[in-house]
């Protein structure tokens, strides 16, 4: 199904009426924001990489096998710009914070391009389960330390020429001098660190708060890579708890099963559209 004024303006209302929303946010919303990793936005920014390996969008080239370091930081630090310190083109995420002004809310995101934070979304009220592009770590690891990469990687887009960093500017472990690699869920010498433990606890908090009552789980933008992370959980909580309500706003993948199909609310479409049509429909003086 698509999506209806009508459909927008009962999600609208069952917002309202929640005492909590807890919210899950996958690729599809960044998707919606303009963060594409194809298309026009690739060829822009990286042209050379296109006519020299053949590349066709961002995801598949961050697993091409780079013969040196330096040109696979070249790769890599325009990657991390361009998706994690550079705002999304359009301002979906400040419309989803508006939609939740003066709601009780925490998020869970697989997305790594810090995007709620860019938006002005409150950091103890997040949790990035699979990573952040901001971060590096040890490859090895030798160690349960992430670290901040914003100044490293300005570097790099600026040094760089001929699809290459300069080799002063590969990053290597302070500690075992192995190279940095990206802090990113893709197998187990994942770090999560003291600050990835912390938001997993108060994610845990929030939800154990709000086993009961009128909790509105609200999924956006979440396909079926990594459904155990958000899509499944939201189910369970959902039909455990009679007074939840659960919500899917997806492009084309808004379904719900059967057991708690007359307690969602699914819209299939785009993202950015609905929260705007949301908006509009919104009395922030009755929030």
């Amino acid at each position: 199904m698509g999506h209806t004024h009508d459909n927008v303006k009962e999600l609208v209302e069952v917002i309202h009426a929640a005492e909590a929303v807890v919210v899950g946010a996958g690729s599809g919303l960044s998707t919606a924001a303009g963060l594409t990793y194809g298309g026009e936005r690739f060829r822009r920014h990286f042209s050379d990489f296109i006519e020299a390996r053949g590349f066709t969008d961002m995801y598949t080239a961050g697993f091409f096998p780079f013969p040196t370091l330096e040109e696979q930081w070249a790769y890599w630090s325009r990657h991390i710009w361009y998706n994690r310190y550079v705002k999304a083109p359009k301002d979906t995420y400040k419309k989803l914070l508006k939609l939740l002004d003066c709601k009780d809310f925490f998020v869970l995101t697989t997305n790594v391009d810090h995007q709620f934070q860019l938006a002005g979304f409150p950091k103890e009220r997040l949790f990035y389960t699979q990573g952040d592009y901001g971060l590096w770590q040890c490859s090895v690891p030798c160690h349960n330390v992430t670290y901040d990469n914003r100044e490293a990687v300005r570097l790099m887009v600026e040094e760089q020429r001929g699809m290459r960093v300069p080799t002063e500017l590969v990053p290597h472990c302070p500690k075992c001098d192995e190279p940095m690699s990206m802090n990113l869920r893709a197998d187990d010498t994942f770090v999560e660190d003291e600050d990835w433990h912390a938001a997993a606890n108060r994610y845990s908090d929030y939800l154990n708060a709000h086993s009961e009552g009128r909790v509105l789980y609200l999924e956006l933008g979440v396909g079926m890579n990594t459904p155990a992370i958000v899509k499944y959980p939201f189910w369970r909580r959902t039909y455990a708890n009679p007074q939840a309500r659960y919500a899917c706003v997806n492009y084309r993948e808004a379904y719900a099963p059967a057991e708690i199909h007359g307690r969602s609310f699914l819209l299939s479409g785009d993202i950015d559209k609905v929260l705007f049509e949301a908006l509009s429909l919104t009395d922030f003086e009755g929030a």
